[in-house]
């Protein structure tokens, strides 16, 4: 990830995903770029070539927004992109460091240990922070430590169980990208991105797109190993107080067959926790973890 051009990074990747036809140009023959040269775009756009130039090299990272505007209308973007473009070109306030672990608050805590339905909470760096036995006995890369992004890419069981892998991983990618316009010289950020790139033809190919955004609320098609299929609803919201945490829950539509599927889940969950209660003498099996411990793709939950 180019940190100290992130704006003409953007704006090269956009530009190779629009056919000179789809804004009504004429390809022609002995083309070199698969998309809009940069004079066809500052064309479009009603800027001159040598400043378009210019914003692409770095050489100027704050055009206006009028410019920005014209840029998105010429490169077909929607209004998550839109916005992007609008924050990669912002002028960056120098930050402090992050501190290192990222805590969840304890009433949220408290909370994803009592809701009957799968709940987990994300950190800024798509790290799983907490999460309910429920989630983790959906997935075991829903447990706290699991990094999202290098499960869903490089462990071939998230694969298995998500039937919607190609969905699914366009919009974690989609999401990246929108948290990295934020702050594109996060060194962590760039980290994770060039490990995916190295490690992944999808991420690689995904990334290169440069598309951006994910949905709040969505849906999730799963074949778990032990109730089978489910179609889940899943929705995210913002844990207010903190740098980026988010609590995603997974729920069924009532009365349908993925309801019965998770209800069973919930059954088997509640089993194996008295039974490892009573092999343990005790009933103390606290509902959530904290703090990220990335177990890598294959390993065993914990």
């Amino acid at each position: 990830m180019d940190t100290t051009n992130a704006l003409g990074a953007y704006l090269r990747a956009r530009r190779d995903l629009v056919r000179p036809e789809d804004v009504g140009l004429i390809a022609g023959e002995r083309r070199r770029v698969p998309g809009l040269r940069r004079e066809e775009l500052a064309m479009l756009a009603g800027i001159s070539s040598d400043y378009y130039l210019r914003l692409e090299q770095g050489r100027d990272q704050h055009p206006s927004a009028q410019i920005l505007d014209a840029l998105a209308k010429a490169l077909q973007l929607d209004a998550p992109a839109t916005a992007h473009l609008h924050e990669l070109a912002r002028p960056r306030v120098r930050r402090s460091p992050r501190p290192r672990a990222e805590r969840v608050p304890a009433g949220i805590a408290q909370l994803i240990g009592q809701l009957p339905m799968p709940a987990y909470v994300t950190g800024r760096y798509f790290d799983v922070l907490a999460a309910n036995p429920l989630a983790r006995a959906l997935s075991p890369n829903f447990a706290p430590g699991r990094n999202l992004l290098r499960q869903v890419f490089l462990d071939p069981g998230d694969r298995e169980l998500h039937l919607d892998w190609e969905r699914a991983t366009a919009g974690v990618v989609g999401g990246l990208r929108a948290v990295t316009g934020t702050d594109p010289e996060d060194p962590r950020l760039a980290a994770l991105v060039g490990e995916l790139s190295i490690r992944s033809d999808r991420f690689r190919t995904l990334w290169a797109r440069a598309d951006v955004g994910h949905r709040r609320d969505g849906t999730s098609h799963m074949l778990h190993p032990k109730v089978g299929e489910l179609h889940l609803r899943r929705e995210k919201l913002d844990v207010a107080g903190t740098d980026g945490q988010q609590l995603v829950i997974y729920h069924a539509e009532p009365g349908t067959d993925s309801a019965q599927a998770l209800a069973l889940l919930g059954s088997i969950v509640v089993t194996d926790e008295r039974d490892a209660a009573v092999a343990d003498g005790n009933g103390d099996h606290p509902a959530t973890i904290s703090g990220p411990r990335d177990a890598g793709p294959g390993r065993s939950t914990p």
